[in-house]
């Protein structure tokens, strides 16, 4: 089966028709209140039975299944906006001055919308909850889901992101790592200000930032084997106002990336003890605080395997592909597979010929025939993975 047997031709009018008017008029996190409305009422003209609203600005669609003893299995999109200002040139670009979809979250809605509309011709064994979730960019709205009580009983979950290193039709659905952790640690260092010219009458908190720079460094070249990958980054620095004055604080901020819970601990560990011992060293107090962002998204086997079997279903075997290079960015989806077995995919948004625009750059976009790829992936990754869990 491709994209294109899987949809009517209303069909994939109505669900492009969503996709750009969902990215003509983007919304920040938990500001999602058009896009609420608009994708609840795209959910009811699909002919879905129950649509709630949660997580203040989310929605959750129930599908019944073939059986109403069978388990319920979930599916999400999420569909909040960056604020980036748009420079794509689409002729149906963002019309919200600094605000764009520049990471597909107006596909993921869409594509969930999608999935939703082939569950309700084509049930699964069981109910089928399709969650539209907010702030997935400022990583809260997993959380939100989860505190909603939309997810009780569900015993399978599946999500996934456009990714334009891989062309239409191409799906990355693999077992272990697929994003990282999204940590961050805020350090001020606290000296003993003098005169510039008399250094030896200071603590000075600058050689002491700089130092601490340098040898964080050395966390993953030295500390984290070769095979795992990890990131310890300094982004923002701040000391002084004056070329003669010694200042009395440095502040320093950074994120920790990881792809492993023990990766994760080693990386918060080693840059606490590099921090300790260097203003040891040169008399400075250090305040160190770190702030856990999202999990790393590691996929389960079972719920590999369940995606695995859905693309071969409706794509067959040549679409699968291997992710390739460490993904170092962060997905809030990671709470859901803490707590829930699925699996998070990829799903090539890149045209024929087209260009690798990153995302969250100006001028990303997705090609709309991902939307109807990823909705029949996920359609099929829910009916495989209700049929497994209602045998249980």
């Amino acid at each position: 089966m491709t994209a294109d047997e899987g949809f009517r031709a209303d069909d994939r009018r109505f669900l492009s028709a969503l996709r750009r008017d969902l990215h003509r008029h983007p919304e920040l996190s938990w500001r999602e209140e058009r896009t609420q409305e608009r994708l609840e009422r795209a959910l009811q003209e699909c002919g879905i039975p129950t649509v709630e609203r949660i997580a203040r600005t989310g929605l959750v669609a129930r599908i019944p299944g073939r059986d109403a003893t069978a388990p319920p299995v979930a599916l999400r999109g999420d569909v909040d906006a960056l604020p980036i200002t748009e420079a794509t040139g689409l002729a149906y670009a963002s019309e919200t001055p600094g605000v764009m979809h520049a990471c597909g979250h107006d596909v993921h809605a869409a594509w969930a919308v999608g999935a939703a509309l082939l569950l309700a011709r084509e049930p699964a064994a069981g109910e089928v909850r399709v969650v539209l979730q907010p702030a997935e960019e400022v990583g809260e709205g997993a959380r939100a889901v989860l505190a909603s009580g939309a997810l009780e009983g569900v015993l399978a979950i599946f999500g996934a992101h456009v990714d334009r290193r891989f062309a239409v039709g191409e799906v990355v659905a693999q077992e272990g790592a697929l994003a990282a952790s999204t940590d961050t640690f805020a350090l001020t260092l606290h000296g003993a200000g003098a005169h510039g010219a008399r250094p030896h009458e200071a603590a000075d908190p600058i050689v002491a930032a700089a130092a601490v720079i340098g040898a964080l460094q050395t966390i993953v070249s030295r500390r984290l084997d070769p095979a795992l990958p990890g990131v310890v980054t300094v982004g923002v620095i701040h000391a002084g106002h004056a070329a003669n004055v010694i200042p009395e604080n440095a502040e320093l901020a950074g994120t920790i990336r990881a792809t492993t819970p023990e990766t994760r601990a080693l990386l918060f560990g080693e840059v606490e003890g590099i921090v300790r011992g260097i203003a040891g060293a040169h008399r400075v107090r250090a305040d160190l605080r770190f702030n856990e962002g999202t999990p790393p998204v590691v996929n389960p086997p079972e719920g590999a395997a369940w995606a695995i079997q859905a693309v071969r279903d409706v794509l067959g075997a040549r679409a699968l592909v291997p992710l390739g290079a460490a993904n170092m960015g962060g997905e809030d989806f990671a709470f859901y597979l803490e707590k829930i077995p699925g699996c998070f995919l990829r799903i090539g948004a890149r045209e024929p010929d087209g260009e690798r625009i990153a995302a969250h750059s100006p001028r990303f976009h997705a090609s709309e025939e991902s939307l109807f790829v990823g909705a029949l992936v996920l359609a099929q990754c829910a009916r495989v993975a209700s049929a497994a869990v209602a045998k249980r």
